[in-house]
């Protein structure tokens, strides 16, 4: 009798065990993170001081409420003055181009929406589709192109290049590592810099030293879904085009006069679970001023 009483008592506590594990696991990858980021720099004009740029990166297809509306909350939230979307917007494995759309219909009526391309919409097969339709709400593309973005009468750079897989599938780039393609889009972005201050959106985060090579001031990019598992002390476990214990994962990077920002993204693609790597978007405000960087 006694036994069979312990015996209860364990199953019991087992089964509360998996049942908080499945509540954990879901949560952590479906409960939105709004992260704080700030860059200071002499370059950026005063005018743009306090200027909010919101971070989309990875969605996968991933769905947050009916169409798309617990995202849309988090973002109506922060305010932003632009939203930057870093590519993946779709999954090449089961690409759904309405649900991507749902995003970006109500993402337009927040604020303006840059767009570059991930690996993703080269695989995919179904990218014409969408850029049609990305076109057609209003959606700035930035392929491979730089462009003045004004506010309040002064003038920064925002440029965007594609995924070098994008290139591979869909240009002239056959036969070329990543690398050297990346280094031949941002040639051809290079003379209509100037001197002013420049914003580029790349999906790839371990190309950050040909970034700097090239004097990119800020970096947005993703595609390393923060590791997809988290260790504590560690960080990110396993990252596309970085294997094991990848560096560049999630947050705020420094080389040199280059500042890059990876975020963690919102949805999954190969792996279908995050572990402490909750979905996340990311608002990057601009000062004018010393060149420190302040995260909260």
């Amino acid at each position: 009798m006694v036994n069979r009483k312990i015996f209860r008592k364990y199953r019991v506590l087992l089964v509360v065990t998996l049942l908080l594990l499945c509540f954990g696991l879901y949560w952590g990858d479906n409960a939105i993170k709004t992260d704080y980021i700030s860059i200071s720099s002499n370059k950026l004009p005063e005018a743009f001081e306090g200027f909010r740029i919101l971070q989309i990166s990875d969605l996968h297809n991933k769905e947050f409420g009916e169409s798309q509306s617990v995202l849309l909350r988090k973002i109506e939230k922060a305010q932003p003055d632009i939203i930057v979307v870093t590519g993946d917007l779709i999954d090449s494995r089961r690409t759904n181009v309405g649900k991507a759309m749902d995003f970006i219909r109500g993402a337009v009526k927040l604020a303006p929406v840059y767009y570059v391309t991930g690996n993703h919409e080269g695989l995919s097969g179904e990218y014409p589709d969408l850029e049609q339709q990305l076109i057609q709400a209003g959606v700035i593309l930035l392929k491979n192109k730089l462009i003045e973005l004004n506010y309040k009468g002064a003038t920064i750079n925002l440029a965007g290049i594609n995924d070098p897989v994008y290139e591979m599938m869909t240009g002239d780039y056959q036969g070329l590592s990543e690398k050297l393609i990346l280094e031949d889009l941002l040639e051809g972005i290079k003379e209509d810099r100037l001197d002013r201050y420049t914003v580029l959106l790349s999906h790839r985060p371990e190309f950050i030293n040909t970034y700097t090579l090239y004097g990119i001031d800020l970096v947005f990019s993703g595609h390393a879904h923060g590791g997809q598992f988290r260790l504590p002390f560690i960080g990110g476990l396993i990252a596309p085009g970085q294997g094991l214990f990848p560096k560049y994962t999630s947050g705020k990077y420094n080389r040199k006069n280059t500042t890059e920002i990876v975020s963690r993204g919102l949805g999954n693609s190969i792996i279908p679970l995050r572990v402490f790597n909750r979905p996340q978007i990311i608002v990057c405000t601009l000062y004018s001023g010393s060149s420190d960087t302040i995260e909260r």
